[in-house]
């Protein structure tokens, strides 16, 4: 890497890092300002965390940066109500560690509450309040994702696989095998065997009429290792091929491309077209990711601790793997930095990538455990339906629900985000997963 390249990298690394702080900061201003509308008492808004580097007081909040830039909080008095048993009492002198940390966590916020804070904490709002405070936060980066992909989208466009053929494979190989001419041995793919020849439209497998690339590709999937007839458009005219059997080969499989599985295999690589799309096409993008990075989320703890292993045994990093921000940020670097991309194409990867960032940002949140925004969320809808149910049948207020009682969980959850992103940091910096050769 050359000079200019290195500081085009570092500069490219920092400007992507930058950007995703903004919507950590967004997101908590996604939280802040409900809060205010609605009258919670609210001392601090930060960005990251550790030793304060900045800050300056409006009114009863403290605005400010922190050192570690890792992330961000608003502090809201009031997250748990009192005691239930003793709700005049807010030291901690219970025994058992689980009501020992609630009433510690307790006594902790009561410190702060003076008498004329009565009406202004959380726990006091309504549930539908509550639910809109905290789900703030999410919904700003989902908005965020939404404005983004939909600004790259609707101006310069997305490059999407289509359903002209754009190579052949002459044999089948191992998908991971290097790239090299094929032995006298190999087998031949079934689209080699087929007749199939770039330029070629395809527009029907087996009778069937083929819209998208995503259908044929799981059409083809599906097929296994039997018989495949193939119409295309070749030079405007449909022609019918000669009738192959697809072939059972190692493919990635389709919601976790780390893994390979046998499937069927043909042995064309679409030809990808730029297209322009609007609102809907976007929400249709989001609504795919989403389903992705939900599948992938549920895996998070094997995968990172995938990503320690081969770290600590040596073994390759899994490209499709999870990283950091760090790792995002180098690969913004690279992407900034390459030869082998016009700049149009980095600009638009660079705010593609941003805007996934933001909605993997959002639904991390919305997972429905403590502390994750989307615990709280959980535990205000919780109080709202059993409230509601509980006016429905004429029975007694249950009143608030105590989300202290939850913060065993809460730390166990805050134990593994925190040792699952320092090893996806440490990972990123000595391991760091590389999208371009050389």
């Amino acid at each position: 890497m050359s000079a200019l390249e290195t500081v085009i990298y570092i500069a490219g690394a920092l400007i992507f890092f930058a950007l995703v702080m903004a919507s950590v900061a967004l997101h908590e201003i996604g939280h802040l300002v409900p809060a205010k509308l609605f009258g919670v008492k609210t001392t601090q808004y930060f960005v990251g965390f550790g030793r304060t580097l900045w800050s300056r007081r409006k009114g009863e909040t403290e605005y400010g940066i922190k050192a570690i830039p890792l992330g961000g909080f608003v502090r809201m008095i009031g997250m748990y109500p009192p005691s239930r048993e003793r709700p005049n009492q807010v030291r901690a002198t219970r025994t058992g560690i689980f009501q020992s940390l609630a009433d510690q966590a307790r006594a902790a916020e009561y410190e702060e509450i003076r008498p004329e804070d009565d009406g202004r904490l959380l726990y006091q709002k309504k549930p539908w309040q509550k639910l809109i405070i905290m789900a703030g936060g999410p919904i700003m980066n989902i908005l965020l994702a939404f404005v983004i992909l939909l600004g790259v989208t609707a101006t310069y466009g997305v490059y999407r696989e289509t359903l002209t053929v754009q190579t052949v494979s002459e044999c089948i190989r191992p998908l991971d095998a290097p790239a090299s001419a094929c032995a006298p041995n190999d087998p031949k793919t079934p689209a080699f065997l087929a007749g199939l020849q770039p330029g070629d439209e395809i527009v029907s497998f087996n009778g069937v009429r083929i819209e998208s690339w995503d259908q044929l590709q799981a059409t083809i999937r599906a097929n296994l290792d039997h018989e495949a007839r193939l119409t295309v458009l070749r030079g405007g005219q449909p022609v019918e091929l000669k009738p192959v059997n697809t072939a059972l080969n190692g493919v990635r499989d389709e919601w976790d491309p780390s893994k390979i599985i046998q499937q069927g295999f043909l042995g064309v690589t679409p030809q990808p077209v730029r297209e322009r799309g609007g609102p809907v096409t976007v929400l249709n993008d989001m609504w795919d990711l989403t389903q992705r990075t939900g599948y992938l989320l549920a895996q998070f703890p094997v995968k990172v601790f995938n990503v320690a292993r081969d770290l600590v045994t040596g073994q390759p990093r899994d490209v499709y793997g999870p990283m950091s921000i760090v790792g995002a940020s180098r690969v913004a670097g690279e992407i900034a930095s390459t030869d082998q991309v016009p700049v149009a194409d980095k600009l638009a990867a660079l705010a593609l990538t941003l805007g996934n960032v933001n909605l993997f940002l959002a639904l991390f949140n919305l997972i429905p455990l403590l502390p994750m925004d989307g615990g709280h969320i959980a535990g205000a809808i919780y109080e709202w339906l059993r409230r509601g149910l509980s006016r429905l049948f004429r029975r007694p207020d249950p009143g608030h629900v105590d989300t202290a009682r939850m913060l065993p969980v809460a730390w166990a959850v805050g134990i593994v985000v925190a040792l699952s992103g320092a090893v996806l940091i440490i990972a990123d910096i000595f391991d760091p997963i590389k999208l371009f050769s050389g």
